[in-house]
């Protein structure tokens, strides 16, 4: 029941276009309270998540007078769940832009939100019940995993033994892992290994050595995130295993983008998944009260392979991630 819209465009120009309204009628409604609950930067794409996030509160706020923005960060799911209790216990929330840390654990509380009245707008990582929701607004996670899954297996010609690094439990890391895996499966490609490592360099470290010792032969490894593939380029480095022809990532961190422009030949292409998705997320759901721009439904970011040939459109030498 949910139009799904694929250019990224849209988001900014709808956001554009509510900002360029007349502000007198804005000015007269009572204050509005956003609430923005979002991962503390635990890693590089959630350190990217909150410095989009405190620019949009800064500008949102500006933009529209009778919004308030209250953003929280949490450092775990349950730490999440205890911020969001305590701001719906506080004041009376207009609306939720949440990126959950997990899916399962952080349903149930934006449920008990949802039944206050509050306008949901959920970020990346789908609840697990996504009914919930007003507004999903996420990067094509199918695509990602899909669109390296197709690479690397022209790459290997159909064949040969890989290993994958799964991120935390939640909807995302299962759409990239099926995306990907629905292309393997119609391959002769061989997947030993696939664990978690949540999306973290040091844990990813930890796992790809165990990979390394356990398998004397590995052609490719995917770490479905860039912060992970950072460390499982440190491991095999320093193991210096020379059988891995391809370490993959994916969100388009600008480390591995630099990598991609300069002709890496183990990492020549990566994947978009842009933390400044938030800041369109925030200012669509701002747009609930500032004029007539009602916004409903899913959008989902392309992911387009990235390869030396377009990189620098994907490069941002200033960005956080």
């Amino acid at each position: 029941m949910k139009s799904i819209i694929r250019k990224a465009g849209l988001l900014l120009s709808t956001a554009t276009l509510v900002l360029a309204q007349p502000l007198g009628t804005a000015q007269a409604q009572e204050k509005r309270i956003v609430a923005v609950s979002i991962p503390a930067a635990t890693h590089g794409w959630t350190g990217g998540v909150v410095y989009h996030a405190e620019q949009a509160e800064k500008e949102v706020e500006a933009a529209f007078p009778n919004v308030d923005v209250v953003l929280s960060t949490a450092s775990s799911a349950t730490a999440q769940v205890s911020a969001l209790e305590d701001l719906s216990a506080t004041r009376k929330l207009d609306a939720l832009v949440i990126l959950p840390f997990t899916s399962e654990e952080l349903t149930g509380p934006v449920e008990q939100i949802k039944k206050n009245g509050t306008f949901i707008s959920v970020v990346d990582r789908g609840l697990t019940d996504p009914t919930i929701q007003d507004l999903y607004v996420a990067g094509d996670n199918i695509a990602v995993g899909a669109n390296t899954a197709r690479w690397l297996s022209d790459k290997l010609g159909g064949e040969g033994e890989i290993v994958v690094l799964r991120g935390i439990p939640t909807v995302i890391d299962d759409e990239r892992i099926k995306g990907f895996s629905d292309v393997i499966d119609k391959t002769n490609i061989k997947i030993l290994d696939i664990q978690y490592a949540n999306w973290n360099q040091d844990e990813a470290f930890k796992l790809m050595q165990d990979y390394l010792a356990k398998y004397p032969k590995i052609d490719a490894v995917w770490a479905n995130d860039d912060d992970m593939l950072l460390g499982v380029i440190e491991a095999v480095d320093r193991a210096g295993r020379k059988d891995i022809k391809y370490a993959l990532g994916g969100n388009g961190m600008k480390q591995v983008i630099e990598m991609v422009k300069e002709g890496n030949e183990r990492t020549p292409v990566s994947t978009p998944y842009p933390p400044s998705m938030i800041k369109s997320a925030i200012y669509m759901t701002a747009a609930q009260f500032a004029g007539q721009a009602p916004m409903r439904g899913s959008f989902l970011l392309g992911a387009p392979l990235i390869t030396p040939e377009n990189a620098d459109q994907f490069y941002f030498p200033d960005s956080p991630f």
